[in-house]
């Protein structure tokens, strides 16, 4: 299955093979090194299976793109829940990837064919949070909180002022302390002001992502959160 994957990549100009793993671990640290776009992989591998292998990388980089090339069909519903880009079925061709190097493509270079959302204007309610980290405790308020991600297995808040906060606190206990009328957990590795969203567009089958004013940093929405929000800006 390789030898076919890396056929299809070299021969799509759009792409280059970045590296291989041949189990599971080998396949987390390498994807941390390489911080590649995306990842073709199988489910049942040496050692740590696709899934865990998958969850794993994700982790350390929420936005790669996975896709699973694998003979088993009854992985799928697990896969899809990791916001899988892809799932094909093995026996398959060439084309068949390359129908799927095409839509990342498209993916990837897109920025203009966006959709739009309003803005949240209530504002009431807003405090400060205590951000824990090395140095001790920094007070943040909450308005100038952007977004707040996870990143290398630490969690970073980012604020309209430039400063970027690192903790080891989760972003559960950070989400549970932060105003529910101005906060959104949209994703498990992405909390987002609701009052910076500019643009929100697809991003593979299931997932979309928020285009957030005074930042370059994005974040990633899940198709339930998705409509939650739709919801919200009715």
């Amino acid at each position: 299955m390789r030898l076919l994957l890396r056929k299809a990549v070299e021969k799509n100009a759009q792409f280059n093979v970045a590296g291989e793993a041949a189990d599971g671990e080998s396949a987390v640290s390498l994807a941390e090194t390489l911080n590649p776009d995306v990842i073709f992989m199988d489910v049942e591998m040496p050692g740590l299976n696709g899934v865990e292998c998958a969850k794993r990388i994700q982790d350390i980089n929420p936005k790669v793109i996975i896709i699973f090339a694998t003979a088993h069909e009854r992985y799928m519903p697990k896969a899809f829940e990791l916001y899988a880009f892809d799932y094909i079925i093995k026996p398959f061709s060439i084309q068949r990837i390359h129908q799927t190097l095409n839509r990342i493509a498209i993916l990837l270079g897109q920025k203009e064919n966006i959709q739009t959302s309003p803005l949240l204007q209530n504002k009431s309610g807003l405090g400060k949070i205590i951000i824990k980290n090395k140095e001790g405790i920094s007070l943040v308020d909450e308005e100038d909180i952007i977004i707040i991600q996870r990143e290398n297995k630490s969690t970073v808040i980012y604020t309209s002022d430039g400063q970027r906060y690192v903790t080891s606190e989760g972003l559960t206990e950070l989400e549970n302390r932060l105003s529910k009328n101005l906060f959104l957990r949209s994703h498990r590795s992405y909390i987002f002001n609701l009052s910076r969203v500019h643009k929100i567009y697809p991003y593979g089958r299931w997932t979309y992502v928020a285009k957030l004013r005074d930042t370059d940093i994005d974040a990633l929405i899940t198709h339930e959160k998705y409509e939650e929000i739709q919801k919200l800006f009715k």
